[in-house]
């Protein structure tokens, strides 16, 4: 086991979970960042919504109500589960992950956590919506960048994977023979 870092030495790392795909993304990178840096002691935020005496937690593309100790408890066993997944894979350079559930606004209850945390990294992941969806829907991650104290790293699939395009226009693929001059000079020459 690692030995834990003093309190003076840990470096705070925040992550939004929604327990969607892009989500999952974020999770993943901050466990590869905890994993190769044991000062890194990485939480995770799940932000519902209260449903009267409940919490509404978005589970995939369905919603359930849960008390405020089965929402920790089932975000608590879906980091677990991330983390024991990685220890299968690599060993795991930090100590602990520890779980938050939070009430509110997303982008606002994660941006609190990170000062209550006092934390140097905030992730979260991005869907990267544009025109006129953005404009309706929001962007937890936009706003979490204009509310954070600290730097904020967005997380989104490589390549355009699961993005809409919303109207805008797109960027152009890369040039295939500037691809293969790359990876000719293992990145020594870009053209």
């Amino acid at each position: 086991m690692p030995q834990e870092p003093s309190f003076e030495d840990r470096r705070i790392v925040v992550a939004g979970v929604d327990f969607s795909a892009i989500g999952e993304l974020a999770l993943e990178h901050v466990l590869e960042l905890a994993s190769e840096d044991p000062q890194v002691e990485p939480h995770f935020v799940h932000v519902a919504s209260a449903y009267g005496p409940l919490l509404r937690l978005e589970i995939g593309e369905g919603s359930r109500g849960v008390t405020m100790e089965q929402g920790s408890a089932m975000l608590r066993q879906h980091i677990e589960g991330h983390v024991q997944s990685l220890k299968q894979r690599r060993a795991v350079g930090f100590s602990r992950a520890v779980t938050h559930m939070r009430v509110g606004s997303p982008a606002d209850e994660i941006a609190q956590l990170a000062v209550d945390l006092d934390a140097d990294l905030v992730v979260v992941g991005t869907h990267g919506r544009r025109g006129l969806r953005r404009m309706l829907l929001g962007s937890v991650a936009e706003a979490v960048i204009r509310l954070a104290h600290c730097p904020v790293y967005v997380v989104r699939p490589k390549h355009g994977r699961g993005r809409e395009q919303g109207g805008a226009t797109p960027l152009l693929p890369p040039c295939e023979r500037c691809l293969e001059v790359r990876r000719a000079t293992h990145g020594e020459k870009f053209w």
